[in-house]
């Protein structure tokens, strides 16, 4: 208690300075949530909000090319909750806290909310957020039971999804008013000048942006490939992502014959030029909360096939923006790339939907505004005495 000296003082606010907001989470990578995260801490608007940074352990040389130069950060460098090293870095971000005067502490992945929430208590933080955008398909019965009660510690717990929402309700038995769904955006203009995609080309590119993890699916599209390109001798395949699956996707690529037909890009920064490349992009997943894959598609204008899974259905509506099949049905999948190959018109006329469809309900500035706005209901509900509730 002496060496964190706490509880933090809560200050008085006037009604008019910004949200003092920090984001804890526990490294950063070109995956969707921290590049969400990232975009976030860049376009809020610091009259509204004045975000602030906190790192789990981001020691990594990926981590640190990734910190933003807009806002303050702290990289507590632990590596194990159960270290001693979790004393002084508990320390290290109370003092961090008090000294950028935190109002909202809002955390992403398990570390980071077992390690800040309970801090953010005790320190008398005024409100304590806890994101979760997936539907718990991971989950082990003891994350469960921490899940729980992490949960009755926050203030609120946002999710980008009614399905992810649903799940959390079920899942954890929280009020409707405790869960918050505020919707993934994209930056439209990273991918404004991007050509159409063209699948009457002499070759036409099929391509996927998604770590290489199992849950991703990316096993079923290498299967995919191999029925596909048996058909139409045009088609290349490529995926812009790495993960701990990359040695044996090698392999199962290698046994289909697909060596010169289908490409493990890794890691991919430029993910507008790699979409550039594509003609058709497939999301192939098992389990999704919202995509930022699919809205990067939606967004270069690429003719898209998708798993029905999470959002999907919703946000790329079948037959219109793109072509919906049922998660896990390799079939389903190859038969939506074969018929995009046979019908271009239908091709350009989803991924042309796809994009004004992104432009009208998915823009990066929308999702900012939407975050900007939750933030100040936090204190306008304080203010008048009640809770936070729903946007």
């Amino acid at each position: 208690m002496h060496l964190l000296n706490f509880p933090l003082r809560p200050t008085r606010r006037t009604g008019t300075e910004p949200v003092r907001v920090c984001f804890v989470i526990d490294r950063l990578s070109r995956a969707g949530t921290e590049t969400q995260l990232l975009a976030l801490i860049h376009h809020l608007d610091r009259s509204r909000v004045s975000p602030t940074l906190c790192l789990l352990n981001g020691s990594d040389r990926e981590s640190r090319s990734l910190l933003p130069d807009d806002c303050p950060t702290v990289d507590l460098n632990l590596q194990k909750l159960t270290s001693l090293k979790s004393i002084s870095a508990a320390a290290r971000l109370v003092s961090f806290w008090r000294r950028n005067r935190i109002e909202v502490v809002q955390t992403y992945f398990n570390d980071s909310t077992y390690f800040a929430v309970p801090f953010a208590r005790l320190c008398g933080i005024r409100q304590v957020i806890r994101v979760r955008n997936n539907l718990g398909y991971w989950l082990t019965r003891r994350h469960r039971t921490l899940g729980r009660l992490v949960g009755r510690l926050t203030t609120q717990t946002l999710t980008n999804s009614e399905d992810a929402c649903q799940a959390l309700l079920e899942a954890e038995g929280l009020q409707p008013n405790r869960v918050i769904v505020i919707e993934n955006g994209v930056d439209l203009d990273r991918f404004r000048n991007l050509q159409p995609a063209n699948t009457v080309a002499p070759t036409v590119r099929v391509g996927a942006v998604a770590n290489l993890r199992p849950v991703k699916n990316i096993d079923a599209f290498v299967r995919v490939a191999a029925t596909v390109c048996r058909n139409d001798p045009r088609v290349r395949f490529e995926v812009a992502g790495e993960g701990a699956q990359r040695v044996a996707l090698e392999t199962l690529i290698q046994q289909h014959g697909l060596c010169d037909r289908f490409n493990l890009r890794g890691s991919v920064a430029d993910v507008p030029r790699f979409l550039s490349s594509v003609d058709i992009a497939v999301l192939p997943s098992h389990s999704e909360s919202m995509s930022n894959a699919l809205l990067e598609y939606m967004a270069a204008r690429r003719a898209i096939v998708a798993t029905d899974v999470g959002a999907n259905a919703k946000v790329v509506r079948n037959g219109v923006d793109g072509l919906i099949v049922a998660a896990g049905d390799e079939i389903a999948i190859a038969d939506a790339i074969q018929r995009f190959l046979s019908e271009p018109a239908l091709a350009l006329s989803c991924a042309a939907s796809a994009r004004e469809r992104a432009e009208t309900y998915y823009s990066r500035a929308a999702m900012v505004r939407r975050f900007e706005d939750f933030y100040a209901s936090l204190f306008n509900e304080t203010a008048r005495g009640g809770s936070a509730g729903s946007l």
